[in-house]
This record gives structure tokens, sequence and C-alpha cells, in this order.
């Protein structure tokens, strides 16, 4: 395969690099707000290398929302792209769109041994799908497939948005705070980096305090200082996160073991690996033997949005004839 270029395009940022002997080199992070079109960005970034458009012959980019169609919004930022302008503009003989979760659960496939921290211990189930959650700016969900004559597939879809589970009466009542302000209450609501902030507040509502912590990093840095009520809301949010990926488990069959991704766990990842979250994932009443030995990995790789992009790109052209 000639170079190619991968790209992992959030709401703020975009993650570039080349894509060389099934390899990452020359990773770089720019502002989405700093370009006003993605091939400006991906224009400087080659620039930036001493590269011109037509040095790359196929990139694969990961985006945020559904992938179809000739023209893809971006969910989170300004840009659009239109994918002959875009092939035009760079000279790009293959462009490769998918989502930016099936990118991540691609990413899985890459991951070493050091770059993923056991949670909890189990045996993976061989040719079972795998389940790929992450806490970011919202929660992400996909499923990770091996397929039979070799390679993988990745399922993107919208589970960070099914209702959030409840499983006792103190459940229920913060629940009833969250609903009182958001009505419907999703899983994101609660698990992501915004998420984390919004439990505090209902904790303290439900507690009778008043609130004092104003961000997601606050309440995580006072949780680790010892700090009676942000240490509840994450303890928490790691219960729920369990309980979450459990029910995803049990829905796809994930048997092949859990990857928890993403930015907000890593910040605090001792307090996870102690946390609730393996009771909220196994407690699962006349089901909980079926997952009492599925592992649970935190995955600690810097970019496997990028990494799951070139193992797609890799596969979809092994199957252009020529």
């Amino acid at each position: 395969m000639r170079l190619a270029l991968v790209g992992d395009i959030g709401g703020t940022n975009a993650r570039f690099a080349l894509w060389r002997n099934a390899r990452l080199e020359a990773v770089r992070v720019l502002a989405t707000a700093d370009f006003a079109t993605p091939e400006l960005a991906v224009e400087y970034y080659l620039a930036s290398l001493g590269l011109a458009p037509g040095s790359v012959g196929a990139a694969c980019l990961a985006c945020a929302g559904p992938v179809k169609g000739e023209q893809f919004v971006f969910t989170n930022n300004h840009w659009r792209l239109g994918r002959r302008d875009f092939c035009g503009a760079l000279q790009l003989d293959e462009l490769l769109l998918i989502n930016d979760f099936a990118a991540m659960a691609l990413g899985m496939t890459r991951v070493a041994e050091a770059q993923r921290r056991i949670i909890c211990n189990g045996a993976a189930e061989t040719g079972a799908p795998a389940l790929v959650i992450g806490p970011g700016t919202g929660l992400g969900v996909a499923t990770l497939l091996p397929l039979a004559g070799g390679g993988w597939q990745a399922l993107p879809g919208e589970g960070g948005h099914v209702d959030l589970p409840l499983a006792d009466a103190y459940e229920a009542a913060l629940w009833q705070q969250l609903f009182a302000g958001l009505g419907h209450v999703r899983a994101e609501d609660v698990l992501s980096g915004g998420g984390l902030l919004l439990l505090y507040r209902a904790l303290c509502l439900l507690h009778d305090q008043a609130p004092r912590l104003a961000s997601p990093a606050e309440v995580t840095a006072a949780a680790l200082a010892g700090d009676t009520l942000a240490a509840a809301t994450l303890e928490q949010f790691c219960v729920w996160l369990g309980r979450v990926a459990g029910n995803n488990v049990l829905t796809l069959g994930a048997r092949a073991g859990v990857y928890i991704v993403g930015g907000v766990v890593p910040r605090f990842a001792d307090f996870f690996a102690a946390s609730g979250f393996a009771r909220g994932f196994a407690s699962k009443g006349c089901m909980s033997a079926y997952l009492a030995d599925v592992p649970v990995w935190l995955v600690t790789a810097e970019y496997p949005g990028l990494e799951g992009a070139g193992v797609a790109l890799e596969q979809a052209l092994a199957c252009v004839p020529g």
C-alpha cells in the first residue's frame, strides 16, 4: 500500500498521522477551530511534513456521527466533508470514512498488554464479540467481531443513549434528581465528562448540600483528595459504568471481553480499579454467573482511534480488486 493518511476527528481536535507499513508515523493534533474545512487542515498537516497533496494515495478518517452518503456533517464542529471534493483537493485515489467508535473498536486489535490494565480477571472466549465502551465528551459504545476468514468487523451503535439502569432505592432517588432536571435520563447524561459534574450536582441535591465544585476536573481532583461527596460521585459513576457495560455484554454476548476506553476513566485509574465497577458489572441476578469470568481492561493506549483507522484502511484496500 502507498503512503496513506489516517485521521481521528472529534469536536475540538483532529488527530492525523501517516500510515506506512502498518504503523503510525508523525502524529499531529490540530484544533478544528483553526481551519475552515477538513481539506485545509489536512493540507496544513501534510505541508508541516514537507508533503504536497498527492503524496498520499489513500486516507481513512474516523468521524463522530453516522457515516453514509456523499456528504458528511461533523456532529460537534463546523466542518462538512464532500467525498468527491475532498478527494479532488488532496488528490486521493481512495477515501474511507468510518464512525469514530468503529475505529476505536478496531484499534483494540492493536493494543499491547502494556497498554491495558486488568480491571476484572477472566478468560476471553475465542470467536465471541468484544465490547468497547468509553466515557468522553459522550459515551461511545461499539462491538468488535472476529471474522471467520481473518480480520475484524466493528459495529458502531448508539448504546450511550440507552436508559440509565437502576438497581436499588438509592439509585432510584438519585435518578429522580436527574429526571427533575433532564426529563429522560440516558446513560450518556451521567457517563461522560459533563455527566460527572451533573451527577455531582444531583448528589448535592439529594444530600441537601450546596455544590462547591464547578467542573469535572474539580470533582475528580476533590474525590482523589478525599472529599466525601466528590468521592461518592466518582464511586457512583464507576458503578453505573459497570451496570451499562454489563447490560451490553448480556445483549451482545460479548464474552471476548470489555475494553474501557476514552479520556475520562484513565484520569482516576487507581480509584476505578478499586471501585464498585466490578459489582455493578456482574450483579445481574440469575445471570450474574454469565459475567463472572468476562475480562475487563482499562485501555491506556495513546492513539487507538488512529490505529483503528489504519486497520480499517488495510482491510478495505485488501478487498479492492487489483
